[in-house]
């Protein structure tokens, strides 16, 4: 019974571990899309000034802010739920060695 109610705890944790992992992916993703954006915006204007540029790059700044972001959340709340997940493991395991302990002892 311990055993299902572990996988119970532990069932989505697998999604938040993902989304942490894939986050910053893509938000990388998007730096290198707003980049492209911006060295095509350059080959293929006369005359280069920041405001062309500025598009690309504020995408590109933009998405790697949002990934790292979402990724740092979802890190910290997955090893939060992970060691409540741990904590109450360990809390099941004392108390059933606990009972066992109980039914074993002699009576007088």
């Amino acid at each position: 019974m311990g055993n299902l109610e572990v996988f119970r705890l532990e069932k989505n944790l697998s999604r938040l571990a993902s989304i942490a992992g894939a986050a910053p992916m893509i938000g990388f993703f998007g730096t290198v899309t707003g980049m492209i954006l911006a060295f095509s915006k350059m080959a293929t204007e006369k005359n280069v000034t920041p405001d062309v540029l500025a598009g690309g790059i504020y995408q590109a700044l933009l998405t790697t802010a949002f990934g790292l972001a979402i990724g740092i959340f979802a890190f910290v709340g997955y090893n939060l739920l992970v060691a409540n997940v741990e904590k109450v493991v360990y809390n099941m395991e004392r108390t059933t060695v606990e009972f066992m302990d109980m039914l074993q002892e002699p009576t007088t």
